[in-house]
């Protein structure tokens, strides 16, 4: 077995010496919008530096002949940087800037070295298509224009939502900082390429590289950088001690990180930890060991914050009151985690004996004697004081978790605010004067815009909004069964036969993505999509007593008949009750926000940059970008079809049929075309496709 490493820039990597594929052995593309958010502000810090190189880790390669490379690791990278220089060249104007920017991730091709045109990096067979499509070959603007039900897997649901993401940030950029940026991607960020001609010598390498079998996590570090510190007469009694702490959090690598991430914040009021194992022995242990006190560190740091983590993990199974285990119960079902640390921190100064060796974490179902732990000592309840402060610090944080979720804010502005609240609370201010708890007019706009319009959010997002509306509604917390999905009411597909049938197109597009046409059911996607009539969907969603438990769903057995104003009051009921549950109804001039349009609610507030919300065609014809009455055409050779379509006035599309649809993908699915409506329409008068005119639109100075 030969191996070669070699350091390369991306621009060297990215060349015709090496084509990727990724075996279908591999696992799909699994990086959330927050790792490609991270990986695009690194760059950036880095680029702040430009003649600082950025190393970004290694690819482990099995040669393959005649420059082709199987990815054993590194996959997640090479798809993200595609995409953000996918992003880069879809935002630049400058022709020979474009043209260099798509050759680092579509080979041309050379007819003398008999190299194929095609993409540089080819995914698994499911995904490669989509892939390619979308990103390698530049059709962002079909992409924004996806619904959920045309993507097929959940690599493509990350790579359309990354790309959504990365073009969002890069977008905010000055085109002259955009272009610096590129340029520091291209020549100064490196890879370590590693290849091999045999498979199993690549991912020996890999075991080798990554630790596998012997992996060293964080506490392993930490535990012995500080029981060397620790007298030889105390340093087994401690070592028992430490294992004691820790084991019940477990031996995740990830989850012990997130643990110590969280720690080293609340200590050190420091929003982010790059490098966690320098950065937290210097911030957090070296002021114990310079007083020779890391004992002190063990018992009185690690020990309460590692048992209020476990009570975070699992709220309902302790001996706290009620509502604060409902506030707790309700944190958790946000997707981030950030908040956690500022609830450690209210837990660990509400209970004077969190850090007790033999206290009692959780309660002991249906016992009346003293509880005892499994070595025999007996244990202690939690001694709690100040409750009104704890469910008070609680609830605020709810709430800002909650609309900061809504507003999509980053991992950075969240811990940021995380590390803002516990610096306020150790300087023992008041909820009111805790700036990390401070939400603002334009918070609350942008949350309720947000609410208005389009839901561009998770569906665990969007079930834990009506959560919140049936909570507020009901006036208490409602036990939710396990099943528990946010339905629509609006069928996928509306059949001839279909009371929705009598809807516009413009109606139903309007209300598909929005709360309003949302309720809480056990009903799954496989008994509802069959169903297109409103009185079987609304029966199927109350079939269960589970199901209308929640008022918002049970009301739907009072509506005979489902119009575009019963949709409306349920938007408008929704929101309302969102909006009374996180106090973000009224400004400071006691304006009435959640009765405002999105329109409305949005002024003031659009930003100079572009973003990958979907466009309308009204939104192009007032920008003069199209004009009403002029044709657009589809050929279709293959097939012998040619279709015709008219720009009304009002906005749609009419077919040679006298049917008008609201979007392009409408009316090319109206004539047997699947998702990619504005790449497949094309202006009779220039030849150019609708996906540039949306582009142009999208990249107009505002």
């Amino acid at each position: 077995m030969s191996i070669n490493a070699t350091e390369k820039p991306l621009g060297k990597v990215f060349t015709s010496d090496y084509r990727f594929a990724i075996p279908s052995f591999q696992r799909a593309y699994t990086w959330q919008t927050e790792n490609v958010e991270q990986l695009v502000n690194d760059l950036q810090d880095a680029c702040a530096h430009p003649e600082t190189p950025y190393f970004l880790g290694s690819l482990i390669l099995v040669k393959d002949g005649h420059g082709k490379y199987q990815v054993i690791d590194g996959q997640q990278r090479l798809i993200s940087l595609s995409i953000i220089i996918a992003v880069l060249r879809d935002l630049e104007d400058d022709p020979d800037l474009i043209d260099a920017l798509s050759g680092l991730i579509l080979e041309p091709g050379d007819k003398l070295r008999g190299i194929k045109a095609e993409p540089r990096l080819k995914l698994r067979e499911r995904d490669a298509g989509f892939f390619r499509m979308y990103v390698q070959e530049g059709d962002l603007e079909g992409l924004f224009d996806l619904r959920d039900n045309d993507i097929a897997s959940h690599a493509q649901r990350n790579i359309a939502l990354n790309t959504r993401q990365v073009f969002d940030m890069l977008a905010t950029m000055p085109a002259k900082e955009r272009r610096r940026f590129a340029s520091y991607l291209v020549n100064a960020v490196t890879l370590v390429i590693v290849t091999t001609d045999d498979l199993a010598g690549a991912h020996r390498i890999f075991d080798v590289m990554n630790m596998r079998g012997v992996p060293l996590t964080a506490s392993d570090v930490f535990k012995a950088r500080t029981i060397a510190e620790i007298s030889s007469a105390a340093r087994n009694a401690y070592a028992t001690r430490w294992d004691d702490i820790m084991d019940p959090l477990g031996d995740d690598a990830g989850t012990l990180e997130e643990f110590f991430s969280d720690l080293h914040l609340i200590v050190s009021h420091k929003a982010v930890c790059a490098r966690l194992l320098d950065e937290f022995r210097k911030d957090v242990l070296k002021p114990y060991a310079k007083k020779h006190n890391t004992i002190a560190f063990i018992d009185e740091l690690l020990a309460p914050y590692a048992n209020a983590w476990r009570m975070l993990e699992h709220p309902t199974d302790t001996s706290l009151p009620d509502n604060v285990v409902a506030l707790l119960v309700s944190l958790n079902d946000y997707p981030t985690t950030d908040w956690k640390p500022v609830a450690m921190w209210a837990l660990v100064n509400s209970i004077r004996n969190l850090g007790d060796a033999d206290i009692r974490i959780f309660a002991a179902p249906g016992s009346h004697t003293t509880a005892h732990d499994a070595t025999g000592r007996a244990e202690t309840p939690l001694q709690l004081h100040d409750i009104d402060r704890l469910r008070g610090i609680l609830a605020a944080l709810e709430r800002v978790t909650g609309i900061d979720s809504l507003n999509r804010q980053s991992p950075l502005a969240r811990r940021t605010r995380a590390a803002g609240a516990i610096r306020d609370l150790d300087k023992n201010r008041t909820l009111q004067q805790i700036r990390g708890f401070l939400i603002t007019d334009e918070d609350r706009r942008t949350a309720l815009a947000h609410l208005r319009g389009e839901l561009q959010t998770s569906p665990a997002m969007k079930k834990l909004l009506l959560i919140r509306a049936n909570e507020q509604k009901a006036g208490h917390r409602i036990t939710r069964p396990r099943s528990l999905k946010a339905m629509p009411i609006l069928p996928e597909q509306v059949g001839k036969t279909s009371d929705f049938a009598a809807w516009s197109e413009t109606a139903r597009d309007h209300w598909t993505n929005r709360i309003g046409n949302l309720a809480l059911t056990q009903a799954n996607e496989s008994q509802m999509a069959p169903l297109s009539a409103y009185a079987q969907r609304r029966d199927r969603m109350l079939l269960s007593a589970s199901s209308r438990r929640f008022p918002l769903t049970a009301e739907l057995g009072d509506i005979a008949e489902c119009t575009p104003q019963t949709l409306q009051c349920r938007q408008d009921e929704t929101i309302r009750l969102i909006a009374d549950h996180w106090n973000i109804r009224y400004d400071a001039e006691h304006t009435d926000l959640s009765a405002l349009s999105e329109e409305a609610l949005t002024v003031g507030t659009a930003k100079d940059s572009p973003t990958s919300k979907r466009v309308t065609i009204k939104q192009v014809l007032a920008a003069g970008l199209l004009i009403p009455g002029e044709t657009l055409v589809w050929n279709r050779p293959r097939k012998g079809e040619r279709w015709i379509a008219i720009v009304t006035a009002e906005g749609r599309l009419r077919m040679d049929d006298g049917k008008e649809y609201g979007t392009p993908t409408a009316a090319a699915r109206s004539v047997g075309g699947k998702s990619a409506g504005l790449n497949v329409w094309k202006r009779t008068s220039n030849g150019q496709k609708l996906s540039d005119v949306w582009k142009a639109y999208r990249l107009r100075r505002r």
